[in-house]
């Protein structure tokens, strides 16, 4: 008798065991859903904006990065929908780990408006004065972009090879910091850079930065990224196509007018495929 209640008493706890063990699994794994839902789940950061517009910051910082556009460096920023003399910018944060949570407003002249202890980019300025000098531009990227480097250093100018980066084909100024401000440490660090940086802009969607890489804008944050990824996938064809050697057939500036219009009614395909590549990583 004894023995059969031990073995009842074995089995029991085992049982239990078996049971509370089971729970566990499903606490955790029920926690674990939650905190994916919660991280692939934009916060409202910043009052007044839509976590719409978040995400797309967010999924523009990291895809560039994914893409090795941006590395530890660079930034993505968007106008404030609300309020066109504020923008919108991550704190100082590698891109590819940038949360909505970590994304800042700043008026034109880079200050922050809540900085909450938080560091910021020292290159703000660069958005701050296109933002003033570009009423219709809504986001800027800046970027070390490997690919455009060699045009920045050479005489060799950035030139449409095909439709994708069709924008490139009204031109691409390169701005040398040193021709009005001497040796420096490259950086665009006060308004007085932002602004010429600005200027060499003018009216045009890319302008390179010697020896540093290149800035793209855009009406919206999509067409930034968009404009920023595929300048850099331009400027690695090209290089591949001078050292083929020949003649190199580019676009034409009107190829390029009409390639552009193309771009803005297909933006969408692109940028869902590139949400959905992305958003995955955000549970991490």
């Amino acid at each position: 008798m004894t023995a059969t209640f031990r073995t009842i008493g074995i089995m029991s706890f085992g049982a239990s065991y078996r049971l509370a063990r089971l729970a566990a699994v499903l606490a955790a794994a029920l926690l674990a859903g939650l905190a994916q839902t919660s991280a692939q789940t934009p916060s409202t950061a910043v009052a007044g904006v839509d976590a719409a517009l978040l995400e797309d910051m967010v999924i523009g910082s990291r895809v560039l990065a994914d893409f090795g556009v941006l590395d530890g460096f660079g930034h993505v920023s968007a106008r404030h929908p609300t309020n066109p003399t504020h923008f919108l910018m991550a704190r100082s944060l590698a891109p590819a780990l940038v949360t909505a949570d970590d994304i800042m407003e700043f008026d034109l002249d880079g200050n922050a408006v809540d900085a909450r202890g938080r560091t910021v980019f020292l290159e703000r300025f660069i958005h701050g004065e296109i933002y003033k000098a570009r009423p219709d531009v809504m986001s800027v990227v800046h970027t070390h972009s490997p690919g455009v480097i060699p045009f920045s250093v050479t005489k060799v100018p950035l030139r449409a090879m095909f439709h994708n980066p069709s924008f490139l084909g009204v031109g691409v100024p390169v701005w040398d910091i040193r021709k009005d401000f001497g040796d420096t440490d490259m950086l665009v660090s006060n308004p007085v850079l932002g602004k010429s940086l600005a200027q060499t802009l003018g009216d045009k969607p890319v302008v390179l930065m010697r020896g540093h890489g290149d800035v793209a804008v855009g009406p919206s944050v999509k067409m930034a990224v968009f404009r920023a990824y595929y300048t850099d996938v331009n400027a690695k064809l090209q290089s591949q196509a001078i050292a083929l050697g020949g003649e190199v057939t580019y676009l034409t500036p009107g190829e390029g007018e009409k390639g552009d219009k193309i771009n803005f009614i297909v933006i969408d395909r692109i940028w869902n495929l590139w949400r959905m590549r992305i958003l995955p990583t955000l549970a991490k």
